[in-house]
């Protein structure tokens, strides 16, 4: 199985399942010499850990990382760091009903014609339980960064028809990452939590949408043509289990707007060169123009649903299936500080690619 490391330099290789004995990851080209807040990552972890959420899945995991390699006294040493993350509350059993059937919209059918291997605890490694080393490398790559200047804050930006309206300060996206929702509208957050209770009660899923936003980014990471610092962050996103889109700055809206309207006017302000607005999201022709990095990422309805649902079993027979187990009802707000950690992946490596560059 080929795909499960990402990054040039600052290299994250994720393994184990979700019903296996623990998820983990080792992380090669980092820097010796980091001091690493382990507070910090701690509660990233507590953001996304299962149960942080009042309509979250009912899966109860400590998500506490045990270093293995990498680390003296929390410094880092330049050495791969290696850790694991065990999973405490697995239950592979749960899954014994579904082992014959291709659940709508699930990895089933995909890894059953790739792989080849008859064997339905296959898929647990497309479970979004993997996102938890994601997120302890994310930590680390984030104190990095926060050594040049950088911050990054995610959040949930829309829950079905509830959408977020007007513009936050970055420290009122920092707060939000103590709600539930990790939502800076406190009233648009108690309806996204409502909204969820009943679709929970329902037997229902729905999709959602995640902003992030990259401060002190400073002008020229990112690599021309296929490094493009846009294209890492593409890939990073996507990557992301139940994301389906991706846009940076205007995105999507672009496509209404003329190139008077678009383009963005550049300024100098301080004695610094600045753009007058960022429809750019930070970011021209693959590389980072200094101003802040703005992108939403989209993700589809989680498909374990509790709703009756027609589908074929693996001998191609029609069958019926209903959900069981322990879900969540929406991506968001767990799947925020994966967003950021993804986030803080491509900056760190973009990072120390651009010190290489210049060495």
């Amino acid at each position: 199985m080929a795909g499960n490391t990402f990054g040039q330099i600052f290299r994250y290789t994720s393994f184990g399942e979700s019903h296996g004995s623990a998820m983990g990851g080792v992380i090669d080209g980092c820097p010796a010499g980091i001091s690493i807040d382990m507070e910090s990552i701690h509660a990233d972890l507590q953001r996304r850990r299962p149960g942080s959420s009042g309509p979250s899945t009912r899966r109860k995991e400590a998500d506490v990382p045990q270093f293995l390699s990498g680390l003296i006294d929390e410094t880092t040493t330049g050495a791969p760091i290696a850790f694991i993350i065990p999973n405490e509350d697995a239950r592979p059993q749960d899954y014994n009903h579904l082992k014959d059937i291709y659940r709508p919209s699930h990895a089933d059918f995909t890894y059953h014609q790739k792989y080849k291997i008859d064997d339905h605890r296959l898929v647990h490694r497309a479970s979004a339980r993997e996102t938890a080393g994601r997120v302890v490398a994310g930590g680390i790559a984030k104190q990095i960064i926060a050594g040049s200047g950088m911050q990054i804050a995610a959040y949930t930006s829309g829950i079905g028809r509830f959408k977020l309206e007007g513009d936050f300060t970055f420290s009122e996206l920092e707060q939000a990452k103590l709600s539930k929702m990790q939502c800076p509208d406190e009233n648009l957050s108690e309806q996204m939590e409502s909204y969820l209770d009943e679709l929970k009660k329902e037997g229902d899923s729905i999709g959602c949408e995640v902003r992030a936003v990259i401060t002190g980014v400073p002008a020229g990471l990112g690599e021309p043509v296929f490094a493009k610092l846009h294209a890492g962050l593409a890939a990073a996103m996507m990557s992301i289990n139940a994301a389906v889109a991706f846009d940076y700055g205007s995105g999507s809206f672009a496509a209404d707007m003329k190139g008077s309207e678009y383009n963005d006017l550049f300024t100098v302000h301080n004695g610094h060169v600045r753009t007058a607005s960022n429809n750019s999201g930070g970011i021209q022709a693959g590389i980072s123009n200094g101003e802040d990095i703005l992108f939403r990422v989209v993700f589809k309805p989680i498909p374990t649903i509790m709703k009756p649902q027609k589908t074929v079993n693996r001998e191609g027979k029609p069958v019926i299936i209903e959900g069981k187990g322990r879900h969540d009802v929406c991506a968001a707000p767990r799947v925020v500080p994966v967003v950021e950690a993804m986030a803080a992946l491509v900056i760190a490596d973009h990072l120390l690619l651009s010190k290489s560059v210049r060495l």
